[in-house]
């Protein structure tokens, strides 16, 4: 699983909010007998709307309200579009849906950082899954780590999440419903009651400014679907995210990095964390299929790369493993002609670990040799460590979660038979 980000911030002194409820799995049962219509690109949002019966010369005028009430309003209710006819909101209705995943439960750090628990229907694929999903504040902007699987193929040791194996990868719906739902849990979209003319600072208040593909899972191994659903969250029309502010981690999918590129257009981040091949064969088992310096031609090759559009490159610190002067030396002359930043990551512990987080010192000293090679090298704060919501402890969290909610579960039945 690729890094995910961590932002500096001040600690508030409060104990951690946790927040636990319980599924309806009878509105989950009834919102997968019908497909959404989130995730859609316009194509087949038209075509969604001609199979209910829009004439052809509507279709166009019909997309574009359909796409304003879902992806500027945030609207999940058919009858809350109302300069839809309610005939033509009645027959949507009865064919698709636009409702949420269920909130299984919230987490509020003492940090401010949220973690989202979400369960997705199963839209006739098996069982409903279950993803988390995390939103880091900062003073000047609002980060959300998307995830792109459930579970991850990759093993990469020092990442709890990489022991979780894959269950499947996320649909379109999925991973943008992910910022849809966060949206609604911040107030993030215009109130639906206010008339269109009034949207014009609706950029201002935004709560979630950057979005980045660093949750769960390994997105260019579901590169189709998260194309999809980053190609509607930058869409201006809509999200209307700046794809300068969209992140995606790989830790090294070779092949579709130009892809990425040409096709999405996003900034890139690799999950780099170590200097020669032996070690990162190890610690990242891709190295094995796509070795460093295959990766690293495609960096410098990345579609679009310049100093306004750099690579960011995660280094996770280990002690007495990857945080010597030596491989700080040798990190500079692996990214020389590549412009580049590198992030700086101590390493978040979990429980049967093999590793222990470099000692700050150290890591300072290493930033130090990376500062003076002309890099930034920001060493980024741990956000969200008391829910388990930091690098690589999605697992931990969605396991313990459950494992709470069933004993609350067990409470209330025990109480109620009582």
């Amino acid at each position: 699983m690729p890094m995910a980000i961590s932002l500096d911030i001040a600690h508030k002194k409060s104990d951690p909010v946790v927040k636990i409820a319980a599924v309806d799995d009878d509105a989950v049962a009834k919102s997968e007998d019908k497909p959404s219509l989130i995730g859609l690109n316009r194509e087949d949002l038209g075509k969604a709307l001609e199979a209910v019966g829009v004439p052809p010369k509507q279709i166009r005028m019909r997309t574009n309200q359909l796409w304003h009430w879902l992806y500027v309003r945030g609207i999940s209710d058919f009858d809350k579009m109302t300069n839809v006819s309610k005939e033509l909101r009645n027959r949507l209705n009865f064919a698709y849906t636009i409702a949420r995943p269920e909130i299984v439960s919230e987490q509020v750090s003492v940090d401010g950082t949220r973690k989202w628990l979400f369960r997705f229907p199963s839209r006739g694929a098996g069982k409903p899954v279950e993803v988390e999903t995390v939103y880091i504040p900062e003073e000047d902007r609002g980060t959300l780590c998307i995830s792109s699987q459930v579970g991850c193929t990759l093993t990469c040791t020092f990442c709890h999440t990489g022991t979780q194996k894959l269950v499947r990868n996320l649909t379109a719906e999925e991973i943008l419903s992910q910022l849809l739902l966060a949206k609604d849990r911040l107030d993030d979209f215009p109130d639906a009651d206010a008339p269109e003319g009034g949207l014009e600072n609706a950029s201002n208040r935004r709560r979630i400014t950057n979005i980045v593909m660093m949750g769960m899972g390994e997105p260019l191994y579901n590169f189709e679907h998260v194309k999809k659903a980053l190609l509607i969250a930058s869409d201006g029309d809509g999200l209307s995210l700046s794809k300068r502010r969209i992140t995606l981690s790989t830790s090294g999918v070779v092949p579709m990095i130009e892809r990425t590129g040409d096709e999405i257009g996003c900034m890139l981040a690799i999950s780099l964390h170590a200097v020669h091949d032996e070690l990162r064969d190890e610690i990242v088992p891709i190295n094995r299929k796509y070795k460093l310096d295959q990766l690293l031609d495609a960096c410098r090759n990345y579609p679009g790369l310049s100093n306004a559009k750099r690579i960011t490159f995660e280094y996770v610190m280990l002690k007495g493993v990857n945080d010597s002067l030596d491989d700080a030396k040798k990190l500079v002359k692996l990214l020389q002609g590549i412009p580049a930043k590198i992030n700086l990551l101590p390493f978040n512990p979990w429980p049967g670990s093999p590793y222990e987080c470099s000692d700050w010192e150290q890591i300072e000293s290493f930033a130090d040799v990376v500062n003076r090679a002309g890099y930034a090298s920001p060493i980024r704060t741990p956000r969200g460590r008391d829910i388990f919501a930091a690098c690589g402890q999605l697992k931990s969290a969605s396991e313990r979660l459950r494992k709470t909610e069933r004993e609350a579960l067990e409470k209330a039945q025990a109480a109620g038979e009582a």
